[in-house]
């Protein structure tokens, strides 16, 4: 590790604390007390550990999606004359369905459109006032956060961060025609029920499980189980000591999303940063100051969705990265391979990690940069 990278990880700090604690305060300033926790999570997981500048287009494009998300929810749930399990079921799907007919380059949003879609069907009521809040306070957070990063950023990190290997375009008919999908979209209407009949205390998050964990391979299916499961285990910790000793203020936000944000760096757990951050800032939303129930039933009901999403990898239709990976491996080495095995490679060595073959196949991939056939395999 370089002398920079203690200064580095405790601007991140600085910065995620400041952020959050700016945000919040400036939310309670604006009437938007009961959506801060939106513009808290956003100020929090826009910073960029490496400080380098954020895309653009995602200026624009976060905002639009919290619009669809939070538009969509709030328009239908009025128009659904039914138990909110069915209300659920319908937003679901139409939302599944709008965020699938997005280019693949705008994958990370389709996941985000589907879990902000159903936000207005978890509270009492939904107003398109509290729907505008949300939105105010989203791009609230955005401004603090990127806002306070640019400030601190050095000139050595003025570049922008390395962006993975672009996904191959599909058409429309191609998106629609892939067989995850609809496993994914059914599985996920399901999902609110199958949640309360196994006697879940918050079943949402078994919803959450299969949009946010489900993939088409096994391999990215039990990364994401197990950045997730890190993510909530060690998120819900700063929260239940700082806000059950202190209560809910601007300080108290800034040493959680602070806090947690040292304790992930000091572990070094930075790839899981994120997912805990995210874990942080949502414990009060609509909560308040912690019980001692929740965050033991929160990370229950979070370990039986990613049992759901993993069974459900597993059932139905399971697609394995790891043996396309050594099917490619062991073929003629063409140049249109070559890019398929770069992106595999994260989820294949997931896959044997848990199998207990790690070490085989970190030599197989060896043996392939040795032939420049293949990536360096993440550590």
């Amino acid at each position: 590790m370089s002398q920079a990278a203690p200064l580095r990880a405790l601007r991140l700090v600085l910065v995620v604390g400041l952020a959050t604690a700016l945000t919040w305060s400036a939310c309670h300033a604006l009437g938007l007390g009961g959506s801060a926790a939106y513009g808290v999570v956003v100020a929090a997981v826009i910073v960029r550990p490496d400080f380098r500048r954020l895309p653009p287009p995602l200026f624009v494009l976060l905002p639009v999606v919290v619009v669809l998300g939070l538009g969509l929810g709030t328009l239908l749930r009025p128009l659904i004359e039914a138990p909110p399990v069915w209300q659920f079921a319908v937003v679901t799907l139409c939302a599944q369905l709008l965020a699938q007919a997005l280019p693949d380059k705008l994958m990370a949003a389709r996941n985000l459109l589907a879990v902000i879609a159903v936000l207005p069907l978890l509270g009492p009521e939904a107003t398109w006032l509290g729907a505008w809040q949300k939105v105010l306070a989203v791009i609230v957070g955005l401004v603090f956060g990127s806002g306070l990063q640019a400030l601190l950023r050095l000139p050595a990190e003025a570049g922008p961060a390395v962006e993975e290997l672009p996904l191959p375009g599909r058409s429309l008919a191609q998106r629609f025609g892939d067989r995850f999908f609809w496993r994914k979209l059914i599985v996920a209407a399901l999902a609110l029920s199958i949640g309360m009949g196994l006697g879940a205390v918050n079943p949402k998050y078994l919803y959450f499980g299969v949009v946010l964990l489900l993939n088409d391979s096994l391999g990215a299916t039990l990364g994401r189980v197990r950045d997730r499961m890190i993510g909530v285990s060690l998120g819900v910790l700063m929260p239940w000591l700082v806000f059950n000793t202190l209560g809910v203020s601007s300080v108290a936000v800034a040493l959680v999303m602070g806090g947690t944000t040292a304790l992930m760096e000091s572990l070094g757990l930075r790839p899981h940063l994120r997912t805990a951050l995210i874990s942080s800032g949502v414990t009060f939303a609509g909560y308040g100051v912690l019980t001692n129930w929740y965050v033991p039933s929160r990370w229950i009901d979070y370990l039986l969705g990613c049992g759901l999403a993993l069974g459900v990898c597993l059932a139905f239709d399971r697609g394995s990265a790891l043996r396309r990976f050594r099917e490619l491996a062991h073929g003629e080495g063409l140049e249109a391979s070559e890019e398929e095995r770069r992106r595999l490679l994260p989820n294949a060595l997931e896959e044997a990690r848990w199998l207990g073959q790690e070490q085989e196949f970190r030599a197989l991939v060896g043996r392939l940069e040795a032939t420049g056939l293949a990536a360096q395999p993440p550590s």
